[in-house]
């Protein structure tokens, strides 16, 4: 593996459902993407004891975070603080999305 990535180039999408790819795993961060077509969505979940956040890289997607929802297209990132409930309600475009968590789950 390298240390430098071109995450549009590695997503890959899935009919049947959201595509999670992991980019990058260390003691202290994990990176993934996530890739969807229109309308699939990432359950609503939480980290306990862990942040994370979404950074859309392309598309289009509804994501909510602690109780707040909201359209987040290229560039938006949205923080998820430990213990918040957070999810793709639903993929508006095909999107793929940069997800880190810190500390990496085990």
């Amino acid at each position: 593996m390298t240390n430098f990535l071109d995450p549009a180039r590695l997503a890959h999408f899935d009919a049947d459902g959201m595509a999670k790819i992991d980019l990058a795993r260390g003691e202290v961060l994990f990176l993934g993407l996530n890739c969807l077509e229109p309308g699939q969505s990432q359950r609503t979940h939480t980290h306990e004891g862990a942040d994370k956040f979404y950074l859309v890289l392309s598309g289009k997607a509804r994501i909510t975070s602690g109780g707040e929802s909201g359209e987040a297209g290229p560039g938006t990132l949205v923080w998820c603080p430990a213990g918040a409930p957070h999810g793709v309600e639903e993929a508006l475009e095909r999107s793929v999305i940069l997800t880190g968590i810190a500390p990496a789950p085990r």
